[in-house]
């Protein structure tokens, strides 16, 4: 199963087990995914520096999540 991404996951966590997750941040303009600031970040304090709404992004970065890993598993 797919890691469970929350409002207090860590950014940087999540670049450590799901780095194919990288351009959904950038997409919606977390461009400093490698500055220090990001590896202690918390997902819901990024996106209301960059003015997101966290719910509707927590969603759609699970849901790609589940599809990528479902996609992986369909490869073996």
């Amino acid at each position: 199963m797919a890691v469970k991404i929350e409002k207090s996951t860590i950014i940087g966590d999540i670049l450590d087990v799901a780095p194919q997750a990288a351009p959904l941040f950038f997409a919606i303009g977390m461009h400093c995914l490698g500055c220090p600031s990001s590896r202690g970040e918390t997902v819901a304090e990024a996106c209301m520096v960059h003015g997101i709404e966290v719910d509707p992004f927590l969603t759609q970065l699970n849901h790609f999540l589940e599809a990528y890993e479902a996609n992986e598993a369909e490869k073996q």
